[in-house]
């Protein structure tokens, strides 16, 4: 039992459940968003709260060596920015040309 403890104190066992506290919420922020809205939605802070957990869930698999996870949170990573790219391209003023 005194592993289990000595486990959960190591800072990067800490990290590491940080960076899965911070990857959920952004359920949360989507949950909250699509009931305010009455139907589903998923807000700008829904992909900024992906990449950051994304970055420290990649962290901490690297100092793990757990080659699932850093592929998995790699290809994450690379889906939540370009969803980022889309949103705000769809944001920006369209140009005219005369």
């Amino acid at each position: 039992m005194s592993t289990l403890f000595s486990t959960l104190l190591d800072p990067w066992v800490i990290f590491g459940f940080a960076a899965q506290g911070v990857f959920f919420m952004r359920f949360v922020v989507q949950w909250i968003a699509s009931e305010r809205a009455g139907e589903t939605r998923v807000p700008v802070s829904f992909w900024y709260l992906s990449i950051i957990g994304a970055i420290m869930i990649f962290a901490y698999a690297v100092r793990q060596q757990d080659i699932v996870f850093i592929f998995g949170q790699g290809l994450a990573l690379l889906i939540y920015a370009r969803n980022l790219m889309i949103h705000f391209k769809v944001k920006a003023p369209k140009e005219t040309t005369s």
